[in-house]
């Protein structure tokens, strides 16, 4: 990750006040008719992959917002923080937009290290959070919304849905060596071992980790029916090109809970990426009438070599609109009154499908669906309606604890 010293921190603040700046009508506008909305996301820095489409899924929405008017006919005026990469910077970020800013809602972070650190900043100055990323579960914490799947929500269906499809029982697994990438592996083994399998070797790497030429010998010498790969970043993508380079490409089949959500698919080849079979909740290869829509008028802002939309994009622009939603049902932006609307089921069917706030756990009940990528798109194989946060759930009540304020590390047992 970037160093952290002042000269960087005064250069990266400079930066994100351009990169936030409000268009001339919103700044000329009396301040007391501005709704503040900040977003936290990397546009630059080793993880900006996953954070450029997600800038482009809140701006959408917001401008789409202020054409029809705004929320509670006031205007929307978003300034977007780069924090890039930097843990420290979002908690700066946070802070600024919580009391400088004096944003209404913030929607941001990447990774689970954003996230923890701005959520204890956010929930001191009472302004609502969402998490848009998929995640590997366990925030309980009541002033924060988490709108990406989890693994119970993505897992429970596509490990056996990849061992049938692959006549699959000894799997291999690569991670990246973190919060997500370890608790995956283990939810990974037990859905195996749940049908007839198991996990033969789980390997985790550092996020800068680039060479796999050892790794690859020890997979060619454990003969795995299956690869799940839970590699994460810009240096993890260097595996798919020496995986092709080794041969064993058409030995081994591939199955992956994060090859896309960073557009692998467009910075690989075909014969890169051709066969890997995905899980999300969201594809930008749904053939839905929402969805269709939705990809017309994305391409029509951004263009049409835009960084494709992610689960992550996708459920941002959810998060908006369920805010957006939750404002005007509750006639306030207070965030006291926003929080218990959005407990009330509130529900939005967009180009994900529909999503529905769980009130115990503020996580979504969503849509799931499983894929095979070929030629830089999705291939839509199952969905899934409705897929609740079980692993969540299982550690986390907030109608019976409202002050809890923790992550849980969520006791997977196999």
């Amino acid at each position: 990750m970037t160093t952290f010293n002042r000269r960087s921190v005064l250069r990266a603040a400079a930066a994100g006040a351009a990169f936030g700046a409000a268009p001339a009508y919103l700044r000329s506008a009396a301040a007391a008719d501005i709704i503040q909305v900040a977003g936290i996301h990397d546009a630059s820095g080793g993880i900006d992959i996953y954070g450029r489409p997600m800038i482009n899924c809140l701006t959408l929405a917001v401008e789409e917002l202020n054409a029809k008017g705004g929320v509670l006919g006031r205007q929307i005026a978003l300034k977007n923080y780069d924090p890039q990469s930097n843990m420290q910077l979002y908690t700066q970020y946070a802070t600024e937009a919580a009391t400088r800013q004096k944003a209404a809602v913030v929607f941001g972070g990447i990774i689970s290290a954003s996230r923890e650190a701005m959520r204890p900043a956010l929930r001191r100055y009472h302004v609502p959070y969402f998490y848009s990323l998929l995640y590997e579960g366990g925030v309980c914490d009541r002033n924060v919304f988490c709108m990406g799947s989890t693994p119970a929500q993505t897992l429970q269906k596509f490990v056996p849905f990849a061992m049938k499809r692959f006549n699959a029982k000894k799997i291999y697994v690569l991670a990246a060596d973190y919060n997500y990438g370890q608790i995956t592996a283990k939810w990974i083994k037990k859905f195996a071992s749940e049908n007839g399998g198991d996990v033969a070797q789980a390997d985790f790497f550092p996020l800068d980790v680039n060479d796999f030429g050892p790794t690859i010998r020890k997979i060619q010498s454990t003969k795995p029916d299956l690869i799940m790969s839970v590699l994460v970043g810009a240096a993890h993508n260097s595996f798919y090109r020496q995986w092709v380079a080794s041969g064993m490409k058409d030995k081994i089949p591939m199955a992956s809970t994060t090859f896309g959500i960073g557009n692998e698919q467009s910075l690989t080849t075909p014969d890169e990426h051709n066969g890997i079979i995905v899980s999300y909740a969201y594809l930008d290869g749904i053939k839905t009438p929402e969805n269709i829509d939705f990809i017309k008028r994305y391409k029509s802002r951004f263009g049409e070599k835009a960084d494709a939309v992610t689960e992550g994009a996708a459920m941002t622009y959810h998060a908006v609109n369920l805010w957006a939603n939750a404002v005007k049902e509750a006639g306030s932006i207070e965030s006291s009154k926003v929080i218990a609307t959005l407990e009330n089921g509130l529900s939005l069917t967009g180009p994900a499908g529909k999503t529905t706030i769980d009130a115990a756990t503020h996580h979504d009940v969503l849509d799931v669906y499983i894929a095979e990528v070929r030629g830089g798109a999705y291939h839509v194989l199952e969905s899934h309606q409705q897929q609740r946060p079980a692993d969540t759930a299982a550690v986390c009540d907030l109608q019976k604890n409202p002050n809890e304020t923790k992550q849980f590390v969520i006791d997977v047992k196999v």
